[in-house]
């Protein structure tokens, strides 16, 4: 049983956090802790000149506000919204807060995972901690 779980959200339409949010629950030690962790990817710096200041940070607003939607649901539980290249801050985040499992969605993998990897392979690569993904 795990203390101090790490579930990854990533706001697209192939990714069903049903299933890792059951994952968790089950395999979460008595008053364990769950974190619903969405990362936010840098915009290039030549890109952020274009972009009305307002934009990133409702961005960063409505993904909170999605994230405590969940967290509404599961005992223990908190929602983080980060900054920084998804598959790194993920592993980077969960190593200084000490996760021991990180349970994350992962689409039906295609040929440009391979030529260019996914967030979950990046993860199930690097993570210090146990790693379980759901497809």
């Amino acid at each position: 049983m795990y203390s101090n779980i790490l579930i990854p959200v990533a706001f697209d339409s192939e990714k069903d956090l049903s299933g890792a949010i059951d994952i968790a629950k089950r395999i979460a030690a008595d008053g364990a802790s769950i974190t619903f962790l969405h990362v936010m990817e840098q915009v290039p710096v030549y890109v952020t000149d274009y972009i009305p200041d307002n934009v990133l940070a409702e961005t960063r607003e409505a993904a909170r506000a999605k994230l405590n939607e969940l967290v509404g649901d599961v005992d223990n539980s908190r929602a983080v919204v980060i900054d920084g290249p998804t598959g790194r801050s993920i592993t980077n985040w969960s190593e200084q807060t000490e996760v021991d499992c990180i349970v994350i969605p992962s689409h039906q993998p295609v040929i440009s995972d391979i030529l260019l990897g996914s967030t979950a392979a990046w993860v199930v690569r690097h993570a210090h901690c146990a790693v379980h993904v759901i497809r």
